[in-house]
């Protein structure tokens, strides 16, 4: 019973280092955390005496949290029970849909890499690419946008350029939030996307489940102050032309939207365009009847990439003529909503087509 047992070396190395790990879980990792986020939190203060529109802490809430609060939201309850019995399912198969959905579609933001990479890349390869300039700008109007207001930009879609050439332009006023359709969700797009704020839609979707939970995001994104980024024609312009208004991240926002809350919604209309877009080739190939049959393809994307660093590097590089960005005047929700009793969401569109 008292015989001495005796362990190779290997495993009494391995159970001194479970051990330290073990110590510094319980005692140093803590206080490491502690540390880590006061800096974190004293460096998101400075950034924000920076910014026009401060970052609200819904926009840094852990991911994890965030998903809960989405899937114990009781529309989101509601949703679930309605689809479980319509479908005859099981509820807690329901429930793992829903939660398939809303990791799906909640970001991951990290400011270190929006603020600290993406806006220095985005610039980079705005200017590098093109000429960018400013059209229209009311400085003032856009100065006087209420600080704690939710800010929605709402943008022709001529390139995919708009998500990096918007970024950079509006990276002194905040960190936008985009929905980003499915084509991008291949690695590493996808965990960069979501780093940098962006969630992912699936556009044709008819599952009412899946549309509460999104429409649910987008609410309590709204709701807390969270700036975004929309594009209502919901896809690419295949002849530069906008496109008929998609309404489904509109009316999303314009339902959850309550006169009496203490946050306003400004929308702020953009107009982009170009001397020439990237996926010109690409937009030129569609269906003559205007089916958008094109997809991201990893090896063309790739391909094109190599064959503009290989012109950069030979001298022969030109740049694609001249981005231009206008920024219309920015319209309350509460005054429009105040001013027009009753509206539907297709007279708010096209006030901001006008604007």
């Amino acid at each position: 019973m008292f015989d001495a047992v005796e362990i190779p070396y290997w495993l009494a190395l391995i159970g001194a280092i479970l051990a330290l790990v073990a110590v510094l879980d319980r005692m140093l990792m803590p206080s490491a955390r502690w540390y880590m986020r006061r800096r974190f939190n004293r460096a998101i203060e400075k950034l924000n005496d920076r910014l026009q529109l401060r970052i609200q802490p819904f926009k840094l809430t852990r991911r994890k949290v965030m998903i809960d609060r989405l899937l114990h939201d009781p529309k989101v309850v509601e949703a679930v029970n309605a689809h479980a019995a319509e479908e005859g399912i099981p509820l807690d198969v329901a429930t793992e849909m829903a939660k398939t959905y809303a990791t799906e579609i909640v970001p991951s933001f990290s400011a270190f890499a929006y603020f600290g990479f993406a806006i220095r890349l985005s610039r980079w390869i705005s200017q590098s690419l093109f000429r960018v300039r400013v059209g229209f700008m009311d400085d003032d109007s856009l100065a006087r946008v209420d600080p704690e207001a939710t800010v929605i930009f709402i943008m022709n879609h001529r390139s995919n350029m708009d998500y990096v050439l918007v970024t950079y332009l509006a990276s002194e006023r905040s960190a936008l939030s985009y929905a980003v359709g499915e084509w991008a969700r291949v690695w590493p797009l996808q965990q960069v996307i979501k780093s940098m704020g962006g969630y992912f839609i699936r556009r044709r979707s008819r599952n009412q489940m899946y549309r509460r939970v999104l429409a649910r995001y987008v609410q309590m994104a709204t709701e807390g102050g969270v700036s975004q980024a929309i594009f209502p024609e919901g896809g690419l312009s295949l002849d530069g032309k906008p496109k008929e208004a998609k309404l489904g991240l509109l009316s999303y926002i314009l339902d959850g939207f309550n006169l009496e809350s203490p946050r306003d919604v400004v929308f702020i209309p953009v107009g982009l365009n170009y001397d020439r877009v990237l996926e010109d080739r690409v937009l030129t190939r569609v269906d003559p009847e205007g089916r958008r049959t094109f997809k991201f393809r990893g090896d063309v994307f790739f391909s094109f990439v190599m064959k503009q660093t290989w012109l950069r590097m030979t001298r022969r590089f030109y740049r694609f003529g001249y981005a231009c960005v206008s920024f219309g005047r920015p319209i309350s929700l509460k005054d429009f909503v105040r001013e027009n009793d009753g509206a539907e969401i297709s007279q708010i569109i096209e006030t901001l087509a006008c604007a």
